[in-house]
């Protein structure tokens, strides 16, 4: 085919097919109508002469050809993006984008908020639709349906990028009237009940138990290394809850300290060192490759490094 008179809108339509496998979902991506789309995979299976997507029992799957070229037309599309976007053109003070983000509950709680006060002075028509860990996989990050997660995260796919935004340690909040106040010590600790708090992975979470001590995490991989356990009776995936819970009289919370934070001004409810060494832990945010070169995703991931830093600076003078 002479590529003087390819279509390169078709080549734009075949990543959003191939990432979507649907003609609906990928019209409304591209913000066309549905036959619009029909059409483009007609034209699209006409020039290169292959099906593209065909039909199962368990909806459309691309073919063998199509699974082939797919990361070859997405290092297209990005090249593509970095030629268009390199002079760096976004005007946040006048865009009204809506960025998807995927938060943990303590990344939404810690760091969030600063980046929502400064989006509402340098680019007041920005929409952030907040999303749980639950709401995605890595594959959409992948393919873009997500602009970034903001999570502590194990591991994740080599295909996408990274930033530490932060390092936390960790502290314990409990009631001012907890009796574990009285001698602050390893035995305390562990003769006192606790609320277990986490969900750091990607996508539907499972429930837990106090048995499986190699899924419990840094708290109780800490405890292990000593050769104790403590004795939890609240399990919760939500740091707030988790906040909330500290004045109750005989629990003990041990979380992040900058979640810590966020509650310790309360005089009824102390904060202090854990009586053990815990491992930090860093938040991460984390992007697909189709966004890398983005001019709007670029901003936006340089307004979130610049407020990560002012919050690590700021806790210095927090009470821990």
């Amino acid at each position: 085919m002479n590529l003087a008179k390819l279509d390169l809108n078709l080549l734009v339509y075949l990543e959003v097919l191939l990432r979507e496998r649907n003609v609906t979902r990928a019209a409304e991506q591209l913000n066309i109508t549905q036959p619009a789309m029909s059409n483009g995979l007609k034209r699209l299976r006409t020039m290169l002469g292959d099906p593209i997507l065909v039909r199962t029992s368990s909806g459309m799957e691309p073919t063998e050809y199509a699974i082939e070229i797919q990361p070859l037309l997405r290092a297209f599309i990005a090249n593509a993006e970095e030629i268009v976007h390199n002079k760096d053109t976004f005007d946040a003070a006048r865009s009204a984008r809506v960025f998807r983000i995927m938060a943990s509950d303590y990344a939404e709680s810690t760091l969030l908020p600063a980046v929502l006060g400064k989006l509402s002075k340098q680019a007041p028509d920005i929409v952030l639709d907040i999303l749980t860990p639950s709401d995605v996989v890595f594959e959409d990050i992948e393919h873009g349906r997500v602009d970034m997660a903001i999570n502590r995260f194990d591991d994740m796919p080599q295909s996408l990028h990274q930033q530490t935004l932060w390092q936390d340690t960790f502290s314990c909040l409990m009631s001012a009237r907890n009796e574990a106040l009285n001698d602050w010590s390893l035995e305390t600790y562990l003769n006192a009940r606790h609320v277990w708090v986490s969900k750091t992975g990607m996508g539907i979470g499972v429930g837990m138990s106090p048995d499986r001590i190699q899924r419990l995490g840094w708290v109780d991989e800490a405890l292990s290394q000593l050769g104790a356990r403590r004795t939890i009776k609240v399990f919760t995936r939500h740091y707030q809850v988790a906040g909330l819970l500290a004045g109750q009289d005989d629990l003990i919370i041990t979380l992040p300290t900058k979640a810590a934070n966020l509650h310790q001004r309360s005089a009824d409810v102390v904060a202090l060192p854990p009586p053990f060494e815990i491992k930090p832990i860093s938040l991460t945010m984390a992007w697909g490759p189709l966004l890398q070169h983005n001019a709007a995703h670029k901003w936006l991931r340089k307004l979130i490094v610049a407020t990560a830093f002012e919050r690590t600076t700021d806790s210095k003078t927090e009470v821990t």
